[in-house]
This record gives C-alpha cells, sequence and structure tokens, in this order.
C-alpha cells in the first residue's frame, strides 16, 4: 500500500505530467517515475580543467539509465537528467581581481548542488569533479544532503614537454618565469605547458584534495591518481561507480556515515605526507563544519596535535611538484595514491577501520586494490622517506592569534636558520600594489625581507584570492639574485606556490587583525621551533596601542571599512563581505559570521592515535 507521501506526489499534476515527460525523453520505465531518484552531477568552468568532465557525465548517466528498470537485477530508481555547477579557473585569473571568485566558487557550487539535491530529492548521486574549489563545494553539498552519494575525479593533465631541454612541464612552469623579459620563451612554455585536458597535475591543491577525498571515503582510492583521458574513467570506472552506490542506496549507506572524526583525521594525515597545498586548512575545516562538526580544532585535530604529526611523526613521501619533481600522472605510473596509503597504514599512522564508499573499510579496499611497494624515486616508504618532516605547519603567535596561520614546509627553499627566520617588513596594501613593483621595481625586493600583503583576507579581499603570480615572481627572484625573502598574508595561496610564504594570517587586517598594523621596517620572525610568527614592535603595549587606535580612526572616518580593502561591487562579492568567516573556518559564507553547522553531532572518539611504529 502506498503511504501518504506517494499518494500526495501521485497527485501532484505537474509532478506526474512533467515526470512522465522526463521519462519518455530518457528513454527510462514510466512506471518508475515516483520511486527515488538517481542522477549524476559535474563540475563546469572556463578551463581546460573541466574539458573532460561531461564526456564522464554522459557516460555515467547513459551507463546508468541501461542499468534502471524492474527486471531482476536492475535498480528500481527514477533517473534525473544530470545536473551541473559553475566556477571560475584559479590558472588563468592568479594576479587578476577576478581571482577574488575563486574560493567563492567552492560557495557557489555548494549552494546550487544543494538546491538540485534537495529539490530533487535525490537518494542516489555520482558526481564528477574538476578544479580546485567545486569538487569541496560538492562533497559539502553532498554531506548536507547525507543521501548516499559517490564521487569520482575527472583527472589531472598530462605534463607537457619542454621542446628545448626535453624537461617536462606544468602551469607552474609558466608562472616562474612571468618576470622574465624573454618574450619569446614565455610564449613557447605557455604552449607547451598545459597540452590536453584536466585539472592541475601537480601536487597542488586539486590533487591534494582529490587524495583528501578518497582518503575520507567518498572517492575509490584508484581512481583518485589516473588522467583525465584515461579509458579507464570512461569504460571500467562508470559501472564500478553505479555498483558502490547501488550498495549504499540498498544498505543506507550516508555521506556521514563515512566522513567521521577518525577520517577527517586520515586525511589530514595523508595531507601532510604528500606535501599537500595550503588550502587544505581551509577546505578540511569547511567540510567537517557540513559533516556535522561545529568546532574543527575541537572535534577534529588541535593546532598543537597537527604541529606535533607534522614535525615529529609524518614524513613526506612524494617527490611531487611543485617542490619536488613528478606529477600525479607519473603517481598513478607507479601504482597510484593507494601505494602510499598502504604505506601509511603498515606504519600505523592512519586509522584503518573507516568505512569508505565501496562499502569496505579503509584497510580492506587497500587489501583487495593490493598496491605495490613504493618505489623509492617517485613514491617513498616512511622507512626511508622523500622528506623527514610532513609537508604543513601551523603558526600563532603575536601576529596569528587565531593560530590559522600556515606554511608549506615542504616548499620552502631556503631562509631558516635554526628553524628560524628573521625579516624587515615591506607592507603592501592589496596585491596589486606587490606585483606593479615585481613587474616594475624588482629591485626594491631585497635579501631578508618579509612582504606582507594585507586586505586580501575573506572579508578584505573579498574573496581571499591567492597569490601564485606573486609568489612564482619571487621566488624566481630569490633564485636568480640568490636571496630570501618571506612572504606573509591574510589571503592565500596555490598549492603551486614554493617559497617562504605564509598564508591564512588571522584575523584578517579587515577586521582589525594584528597584519594590519604593521608598519614598514618592523622586525618580523618565522620560529617553527615555536610554531610562531611575531612582529617584535608588537611587543610593546604601547606601540601595539597607538597603531590600533590610528587605524581605529581611518576606519571611522571611511564607513566602517578600511579604504585598502577591495570593491564589494556585486551583490556576490557584497554577500561575501557581509557573511565570511575567518580562514580557522574555512573562510566560507555563514550567517551574521556565525559559524552554521547542518545537523551538528558530537565528535566520536575512539583509541587510534597515529603513531609511526618506524620513527617512534
Amino acid at each position: 500500500m502506498k503511504n501518504s507521501k506517494t499518494v500526495l506526489i501521485d497527485k501532484n499534476p505537474g509532478r506526474n505530467s512533467q515526470t512522465y515527460g522526463i521519462a519518455r525523453v530518457l528513454n527510462t520505465d514510466l512506471e518508475l517515475i515516483h520511486e527515488p531518484s538517481v542522477g549524476v552531477v559535474g563540475n563546469k568552468g572556463d578551463s581546460q580543467c573541466y574539458l573532460g568532465v561531461e564526456e564522464k557525465v554522459k557516460t555515467i548517466h547513459e551507463k546508468l539509465r541501461l542499468r534502471i528498470g524492474q527486471n531482476t537485477g536492475q535498480i528500481r530508481m527514477r533517473l534525473v537528467q544530470p545536473e551541473y555547477t559553475v566556477a571560475t579557473s584559479d590558472g588563468i585569473r592568479n594576479g587578476t581581481r577576478e581571482m577574488r571568485y575563486s574560493l567563492i566558487g567552492r560557495e557557489v557550487t555548494n549552494d546550487t548542488l544543494c538546491e538540485h539535491l534537495s529539490a530533487s530529492g535525490l537518494e542516489g548521486t555520482i558526481a564528477v569533479v574538476a578544479c580546485d574549489k567545486p569538487p569541496v563545494g560538492t562533497l559539502s553539498a553532498i554531506l548536507e544532503h547525507n543521501r548516499p552519494a559517490i564521487i569520482m575525479s575527472d583527472g589531472p593533465i598530462r605534463p607537457g614537454v619542454d621542446s628545448v631541454t626535453n624537461e617536462p612541464l606544468d602551469i607552474i612552469s609558466s608562472y616562474q618565469i612571468a618576470g622574465s623579459n624573454d618574450e619569446d620563451l614565455k610564449k613557447r612554455i605557455a604552449c607547451e605547458a598545459c597540452p590536453g585536458f584536466g585539472s592541475c597535475g601537480g601536487m597542488f591543491t586539486y590533487n591534494t584534495m582529490q587524495t583528501f577525498i578518497g582518503v575520507v571515503g567518498m572517492q575509490p582510492l584508484h581512481m583518485v591518481a589516473p588522467p583525465s583521458d584515461d579509458k579507464r574513467r570512461v569504460e571500467t570506472f562508470p559501472d564500478e561507480l553505479i555498483s558502490y552506490l547501488d550498495n549504499m542506496v540498498k544498505n543506507d549507506i550516508k555521506p556521514r556515515d563515512i566522513v567521521t572524526r577518525d577520517s577527517i583525521r586520515n586525511a589530514l594525515i595523508v595531507a601532510m605526507a604528500i606535501g599537500g597545498s595550503t588550502n587544505v586548512m581551509l577546505h578540511a575545516p569547511d567540510l567537517a563544519r557540513a559533516a556535522g562538526y561545529s568546532n574543527f580544532t575541537q572535534d577534529i585535530m588541535s593546532a598543537e596535535e597537527f604541529n606535533h604529526l607534522s614535525k615529529n611523526v609524518v614524513p613526506v613521501l612524494v617527490d611531487a611538484r611543485p617542490f619536488g619533481k613528478y606529477s600525479m600522472v607519473d603517481i598513478d605510473n607507479e601504482g597510484g595514491v593507494q601505494v602510499f596509503i598502504k604505506d601509511l597504514l603498515e606504519a600505523g599512522l592512519l586509522n584503518g577501520n573507516t568505512l569508505t564508499c565501496t562499502g569496505e573499510t579503509l584497510s580492506d579496499q587497500i587489501k583487495r586494490l593490493s598496491p605495490k611497494d613504493p618505489d623509492g624515486k617517485v613514491i617513498y616508504s616512511v622507512k626511508s622517506p622523500y622528506k623527514e618532516t610532513g609537508g604543513l605547519r601551523l603558526l600563532g603567535g603575536n601576529l596569528s592569534p587565531e593560530y590559522s596561520s600556515i606554511l608549506k614546509l615542504a616548499g620552502v627553499e631556503g631562509g631558516l636558520e635554526n628553524n628560524v627566520f628573521k625579516g624587515i617588513a615591506r607592507v603592501f596594501d592589496g596585491e596589486q600594489s606587490l606585483l606593479y613593483t615585481l613587474e616594475n621595481e624588482p629591485e626594491k625586493i631585497v635579501n631578508n625581507d618579509m612582504i606582507v600583503v594585507r586586505y586580501e583576507g575573506p572579508v578584505g579581499g573579498p574573496g581571499m584570492p591567492e597569490m601564485l603570480d606573486s609568489t612564482s615572481r619571487i621566488t624566481t627572484l630569490c633564485r636568480e639574485k640568490n636571496i630570501i625573502v618571506g612572504l606573509m598574508t591574510d589571503g592565500r595561496f596555490s598549492g603551486g606556490s614554493v617559497g617562504l610564504v605564509i598564508g591564512h594570517v588571522g584575523p584578517e587586517a579587515a577586521i582589525g587583525g594584528p597584519i594590519g598594523l604593521i608598519e614598514n621596517g618592523d622586525e618580523i620572525i618565522v620560529d617553527l621551533n615555536k610554531n610562531e610568527i611575531n612582529c617584535t614592535q608588537l611587543n610593546n603595549v604601547e606601540i601595539f596601542n597607538s597603531r590600533k587606535a590610528s587605524w581605529e580612526e581611518i576606519i571611522k572616518n571611511h564607513g566602517g571599512n578600511h579604504p585598502s580593502m577591495g570593491d564589494a561591487d556585486t551583490r556576490l562579492l557584497n554577500r561575501m563581505r557581509s557573511s565570511a568567516v575567518s580562514a580557522i573556518y574555512g573562510a566560507g559564507m555563514h550567517p551574521n559570521r556565525n559559524l552554521w553547522v547542518p545537523n551538528p553531532r558530537e565528535a566520536e572518539r575512539s583509541d587510534f592515535i597515529p603513531k609511526n611504529i618506524y620513527r617512534s
């Protein structure tokens, strides 16, 4: 007998007429229009990162259509047409004011997919994701909806080849010669760096987060590393995804059953082990929020534990771009991400009992995949790592009272003497002023400068743009002049950035953070023994109070906003400025800047403590 809800649906004239119409157009069974719905979603944008997505979505949709029906062994569900989210390309927009929309793309993806999932009432979803921010927004929406779903990476791009040196190239290669005066060289590298299609191929943000999504359990591990044009993505993976999803639906395995405290902790540890992007510490808190954890540092992992693990326990296991030599395609050729995940499990660093989208535990999935041992060239073992300490470090200090500042230690090329850097502040209000200096007056940047870029945070930008153009030019300048220059900002960095660069300094300048009180000539000390970043002058209470009073006077005279803040001249930018939370909470849009958590839950505690049995 049909329940009252079904009867009401059957009596809805629009629901009946349009669902019959859709079923006819999609060539599916008309008798299934009131069954639970299933569908495919994908990410779209304006770069080659997204060019392979549509083919995968169409392939999965067609295979799903063929498996839906009322016969024995078929999936008894209503098929809905594919839906796509839209976002900008990070790579195209670095160094421009358009970059303010990059992180906002994560929020827009979350919103639009939330609307699709909730309004369509999808009971089963397969998502094909690409580029940096849309995959995180996609997973956040899936976690909020909390019905069976599974994710597949569209895949990375293959490296280009330098026609002169035969060395591999990628998008970072082009950025790192941006300051060259050789226009022919710049054009040749630009033309050769990004052949084909797929998302950025190094261990930048895209592959950091695809690995994260795999380890957290929402993507089959063997689907992370293969390139976008790999035939497996259209020939074998679609049917596997459908089978996994069918199992999740039948057993009511939901995203929040998979994305738990322990699985998020696993994914953070792997991010350290791959020398991953600093953006992981914007995305992990937002994903934890969507999974129902209200306080990341209390519920998931404190800054103290993060630093202890990265410094003392978790080594870097891949020789990968941007700090190393190889790409994700090389990692795939050596067995994929499952190779180093197996090694981390065997070393006692990961909790293997977490559930995954395949219906197996993490340990069981690895056992079934049976990956080979690390080759020792591209992928290293915990016993004999590529770098002894993990790739990321969180910093506190008087410039970072929120303990949000992050350094990609794996990418530091020099400047730390006994783990300490002392520099002289060179202040820029906004990235554009820094880019002008780097382009037109590079001689003004000297050894041991600590460049300070502020008013580029979630509120100040608005949108917290990343600074790959700036960091690449600084890296090139340092290599050419054999000097050390640091950079700190309340904005953020690309996963492709290298050097002594510190992002997410919070609170940001726009809301009164100490970074807004630094003056040219101040002494800045980065101390990794204490995991702090400090301005010596601001230790003086009188100086601090005087500068704070001057800052507040400027705010008062400019209607409550500092004049160095970027223009919020669209509704979307204004929404970001009005609702953005601090980097420590993920720098997303939340009402009244109070961290909104859908369906809060207590953090489940386990007895598992990451312990490297080879190095402890």
